[in-house]
């Protein structure tokens, strides 16, 4: 096991009416900035239960965040922030408006220039509004990280950032409000908290049996709750589990000790920067392609996956991994998540342009061991024409 250093602030409401437990976690006499996306929150009871709770503080709405937020949106919310003296920030809905919100509380106090200097040269964060969460849609695990990632739509770029001044303050997780959501909606929070587990487990082994532990147990849950909640997002314990799932996912702690991948969503951003793809989506394309070229170097672990996941324990090694990635494919179509290139209009002049950014980027030695080169991001992508 590697050293690590493990820290997570976040405090967890998890279940229902759990919004009226907010306000002794918000600073006194501030005014606050409810940040949303699409409207969702008018429809789930959010906004109607936030606007009773928060009564007697001034709040400044600021909606329209999309999915995959951008850069051009977040700067529209620092202005107003600047303008109204908003001193803490309220995030309504899935992970983009979270991620929206985290790099929104950074850039309202970056002081050394052009606030995408955050994410595209990784410019230090030394702090950040304060903020909190209401999570309505399981998904990308922000609600309890201290990651984000944002587009820029002028540049077609998309890139991450974190900071240990981008927790969350609290976050209150309503899987009733989540029974809310369009199936498709539900498929890829399934998806993307799948992957989210893959990158931090299926790299190679280092003696964690405990973390290969907890990350199994949140695979084998996804594969057992996810259905149902697909099947009947209103169904609350379903989704009650696949919440809780989405959040374990990605709060550090399946990470700690372990070597992490990360290349996956590397070239899955790129996907939905050149061509709009849903995140969890581009994640189910590149996947089983980043397996298939590295399937040599990634054989222990693919191996105890296929064995402890889906016990596949029969056939040759080669069978067992080709059954293996096989059964993760099956499982995201099953969701209506396809996963081939061609399922999605994208052609091979698009691997070109991934590759050539990688290449201008320097991005020569992406994830565990900088076995992703761009050569391997090409033909990883080329096995999902």
């Amino acid at each position: 096991m590697k050293d690590f250093e493990f820290y997570n602030p976040v405090r967890v409401f998890f279940g229902k009416d759990q919004i009226s437990k907010i306000v002794p976690h918000i600073p006194k006499d501030v005014n606050i900035m409810l940040l949303y996306g699409g409207g969702s929150i008018f429809r789930n009871g959010v906004y109607d239960r936030l606007k009773e709770v928060l009564k007697n503080f001034k709040v400044i709405e600021f909606g329209g965040i999309e999915p995959n937020p951008s850069y051009e949106t977040c700067m529209k919310a620092v202005e107003i922030i600047k303008a109204e003296d908003v001193g803490f920030l309220l995030a309504a809905g899935g992970g983009s408006v979270i991620d929206a919100t985290k790099f929104i509380a950074a850039a309202a106090r970056y002081t050394m220039g052009d606030p995408w200097n955050i994410l595209a040269k990784k410019g230090p964060v030394m702090g950040a509004l304060p903020f909190g969460s209401i999570l309505t849609l399981p998904a990308t695990g922000s609600e309890m990280n201290r990651n984000s990632v944002i587009s820029r739509r002028s540049t077609g770029e998309k890139l991450a950032f974190g900071s240990v001044h981008t927790f969350p303050r609290f976050s209150v997780l309503s899987p009733e409000a989540a029974g809310t959501l369009p199936k498709t909606q539900v498929a890829n929070g399934i998806v993307d908290a799948f992957v989210h587990v893959l990158e931090q487990y299926l790299t190679f082994p280092v003696n964690a049996p405990l973390q290969d532990r907890f990350a199994e147990s949140i695979l084998i849950t996804l594969i057992e709750e996810g259905p149902k909640a697909y099947a009947n997002p209103a169904d609350y314990d379903a989704m009650s589990n696949l919440m809780w799932s989405a959040t374990m996912s990605l709060n550090g702690l399946i990470g700690c000790g372990v070597p992490g991948d990360w290349s996956v969503h590397s070239i899955g951003h790129e996907l939905t920067a050149f061509h709009g793809i849903d995140h969890a989506r581009s994640l189910a394309i590149v996947q089983p392609g980043l397996w298939k070229a590295l399937r040599e170097e990634k054989k222990g672990k693919l191996l105890q996956y296929g064995a402890r996941v889906w016990n596949i324990t029969n056939g040759t090694e080669d069978e067992k991994i080709d059954a293996t990635i096989a059964k993760t494919v099956d499982f995201f179509e099953s969701l209506g998540i396809k996963t081939r290139l061609s399922d999605y209009n994208v052609g091979p002049e698009t691997i070109d342009k991934i590759v050539a950014r990688f290449e201008n980027r320097k991005w020569l030695d992406l994830g565990d061991r900088g076995l992703t080169t761009p050569e391997i991001t090409r033909k990883a992508l080329e096995y999902q024409l």
